[in-house]
């Protein structure tokens, strides 16, 4: 029935992607009956849950354009392509049942805790594969629109977790972008703080060379005062010692009165 329907290249295109993708589950399913091991098996089962989703993307989209390209189209060739759809979608909706029966057969402790917490009783896996068969066409498609939405609100909190934890690394990264320039700043007061060390420390040193030269010049002004001092009071007390040369400005006492006073006593004699 496919390869007589009328499809723009775009659908034909889409509707060979979806029937790659159920060739692939088919091999996939025959596969994991002969896998022993329960983590290849929930390896396998996890590659095959996203050929489903990939699927379900690729019948919405199938949906779409043929609804698109549907004025263009004779209504024959639309109801074909709405019998191919839902067929695709109850092929689909069995592949999502055998899943779950495989999921229950290893024991996925997961999806127990799911259904329990549920707290609706769940048919067995011989059961959900019955129903399956026994549903309608439409009830099929509403399962699996269900089902569809339910994954497309899943994705859609799984964007949701990442859009937050984008938005926290992008504070985060902010954050310390702030910090790092802080701590460039601090560096360069720091570097600053100790240019000023330095150049004081040079300061000081040069504070103190001059004061020690002042202190030297002031001993060896006080030592010549002293020595003048000295040669003072030698001069007084031995004016008539000629090994002392008389100060510059300082003339030695002349006893004139005293050969005034003899002169005069001469006189009155």
């Amino acid at each position: 029935m496919a390869s007589n329907l009328q499809m723009s290249p775009e659908v034909e295109q889409i509707h060979g992607e979806i029937r790659d993708n159920f060739r692939a589950l088919a091999n996939g399913f025959q596969k994991l009956d002969k896998i022993k091991d329960a983590n290849r098996q929930t390896n396998q089962l996890e590659e095959l849950t996203e050929k489903m989703r990939e699927s379900k993307r690729l019948i919405k989209e199938f949906d779409r354009k043929i609804k698109d390209e549907e004025g263009r189209n004779s209504p024959e060739v639309n109801k074909q392509l709405n019998d191919e759809k839902q067929s695709m979608i109850k092929e689909l909706n069995s592949y999502v049942a055998l899943r779950k029966t495989y999921m229950n057969t290893i024991g996925n402790k997961k999806l127990e805790l799911f259904d329990n917490g549920a707290g609706a009783s769940e048919p067995t896996a011989d059961e959900n594969v019955r129903l399956a068969s026994e549903m309608s066409n439409q009830e099929l498609i509403n399962a699996g629109t269900k089902t569809m939405d339910e994954t497309d609100q899943a994705i859609e909190r799984s964007k949701q977790v990442v859009h937050q934890t984008i938005e926290v690394g992008t504070q985060t990264a902010a954050t310390l972008k702030g910090q790092t320039e802080q701590m460039g700043r601090i560096v360069n007061e720091l570097d600053s703080i100790q240019f000023s060390i330095k150049k004081a420390s040079q300061l000081v040193k040069e504070i103190g060379r001059q004061v020690a030269t002042d202190k030297c010049i002031m001993l060896f002004l006080f030592l010549i005062v002293c020595g003048v001092i000295a040669i003072i009071v030698v001069k007084i007390i031995h004016p008539n010692n000629k090994d002392i040369r008389d100060i510059p400005g300082l003339a030695p006492p002349v006893p004139t009165r005293r050969l005034l006073y003899a002169r005069t006593r001469d006189h009155f004699d």
